[in-house]
């Protein structure tokens, strides 16, 4: 530091003695006025001027140089994610399970000083922490769903039958139907299939149908109003361009181009002929009041929606001041199938913006909530396969409220389970197996983490129970990667994983302080 002030205060007074106004030299000469001085230092300003614009102009070219090649690295390791998957998918291989080698080398940083707690502190953990809330469940599904099952009724002697949708019977999927939820407040899921008023119908396309769909519409479908008389030659006119001298005899006179108000009032996206996710939403909403003025009197509590980013959340108020909320959903069902269309998804995380009003995500959880109630009944009894469910649940819950969300969601962890239950043998999922069957869980995430990929349990699951029906079309659709999101946002990624790292170290603390002080 003093040689710094040294160098400092050497270079002012060798400013000071060369000063030309202070110690001219011989030859030199003084201006006699400033207007000289003036000039050369406007000019000295200008091309420092000039030199700054230079220089930005430089760095911001770099930037947009660096973001570009950002932009093709990702772009790069996203094909060759696809690669990989096709690849697993044409080789038959299935979400590799790994060895137990392949497990520990991934995730021996991961456990490193971490205590795991035993099998009785677990047992007692799931007993007074998580056990007690299922009567709870049990009673709100019950309120619920008589509730909603009196609403969609008055919703029908609202609408108009001839040119409304037709409202079917709601049905409860998600946690709250399959055990497991553990976090409060609990929120029943109920979706509701609706079709359209007579000669329509909806004739729907998927992106494993056959036609190219983008990496970033994977898992999406699109739905087309028809008349149920329509284009069933299968006449190649609608999919195909004719040329301004060609006729098609069919279909020229017989079905002109409806006018764009019809298609609308069918809750089409403008000028189209395709099924609108935000249209639907707002007449659902609409029905749903006018149902819900209708019958208000029989009840003592208000109805709202309680959400403005979900659409179709409800809430309950009663006059004591609590309350219960719930999901109601429109769907449309995909041809025969217990596979949905769905509007939105309420409480989505990561990735949850489609790719357009017009593109419908497809849901299987009715499926998801027929294959645990199939293999539950190979089980033991008393099988730990929810419980473990529950716990990681859980202790992930508790960590985002520490450390905020990540791109991990129950669905998730309930895919990691699903995985778990169709490649593990029945007798591994006793009771006393709890806490081997929660380490698998842990180590089955990371791996996923770690790789990035973590398939969709059904689609491209040629191993799925034929008692449950699935399509073969999903069966044999390339699998879909839940985590393809992790490859375009590296933020959410690294965040995603440090907060599995957290929660993995705060486990044993959690679990002990949720043990002993229970109110």
């Amino acid at each position: 530091m003093p040689v710094g002030i040294f160098r400092v205060c050497l270079v002012v007074i060798t400013a000071i003695v060369n000063h030309p106004l202070l110690f001219p030299k011989e030859n030199g000469t003084v201006p006699e006025n400033t207007e000289e001085i003036i000039q050369k230092m406007k000019e000295r300003e200008e091309s420092l001027r000039l030199e700054q614009l230079r220089l930005e102009q430089e760095i911001a070219a770099q930037e947009a140089t660096q973001k570009a090649l950002e932009k093709a690295a990702e772009v790069v390791e996203e094909s060759k994610e696809e690669k990989l998957w096709r690849q697993d998918f044409q080789e038959g291989n299935w979400q590799d399970m790994g060895g137990e080698e392949d497990d520990m080398a991934v995730l021996g940083k991961a456990f490193k000083g971490v205590a795991f707690p035993d099998k009785a502190v677990l047992a007692s953990f799931y007993e007074k922490r998580i056990l007690g809330t299922t009567g709870d469940m049990a009673r709100m599904r019950e309120m619920v769903e008589g509730f909603a099952d009196d609403l969609l009724e008055a919703l029908r002697s609202v609408c108009n039958r001839d040119a409304d949708m037709e409202v079917e019977d709601c049905m409860g999927v998600g946690s709250m139907y399959e055990n497991w939820r553990v976090r409060k407040p609990f929120v029943c899921d109920l979706i509701v299939p609706f079709a359209p008023p007579e000669p329509y119908c909806f004739r729907s396309q998927i992106w494993c149908s056959g036609d190219s769909f983008p990496p970033d519409e994977q898992g999406y479908g699109t739905i087309k109003v028809c008349r149920a008389d329509e284009d069933v030659t299968g006449c190649i006119c609608d999919k195909t361009k004719l040329g301004e001298d060609m006729l098609c005899l069919l279909h020229s006179q017989a079905n002109p181009t409806r006018p764009s108000g019809e298609m609308e009032d069918l809750l089409c996206f403008k000028n189209t002929q395709y099924l609108d996710a935000d249209q639907v939403m707002k007449w659902f909403q609409i029905a749903v009041t006018k149902a819900w003025n209708r019958i208000s009197h029989k009840y003592e509590f208000d109805l709202s929606f309680s959400l403005l980013d979900s659409p179709g959340a409800l809430k309950i108020k009663f006059r004591s001041g609590k309350s219960i909320a719930f999901n109601l959903t429109p769907v449309v069902q995909y041809e025969n199938s217990d596979v949905y269309f769905i509007s939105h998804f309420p409480r989505r995380g990561l990735a949850a913006d489609l790719p357009s009003s017009t593109h419908w995500f497809l849901t299987f959880a009715v499926y998801e909530r027929r294959f645990i109630q199939l293999v539950s009944k190979t089980l033991p009894a008393n099988a730990c396969h929810v419980s473990c469910l529950q716990i990681l649940s859980f202790l992930h819950g508790k960590q985002c409220s520490l450390t905020g969300p990540s791109g991990l969601t129950n669905y998730h962890l309930k895919t990691v389970m699903l995985h778990l239950l169709q490649t593990r043998p029945s007798q591994d999922w006793a009771p006393e197996k709890l806490e081997a069957r929660l380490q698998d869980m842990l180590k089955f995430l990371e791996k996923c983490l770690h790789e990035k990929k973590l398939y969709h349990f059904f689609v491209g699951n040629g191993k799925v129970p034929a008692e449950l029906s699935l399509p073969i079309i999903f069966q044999r659709a390339e699998p879909l990667n839940l985590f393809r999101p992790f490859v375009l946002h590296r933020d959410v990624y690294r965040k995603t994983v440090d907060t599995f790292h957290e929660m993995l170290r705060n486990m044993p603390a959690l679990i002990n302080e949720y043990t002993v002080h229970i109110p």
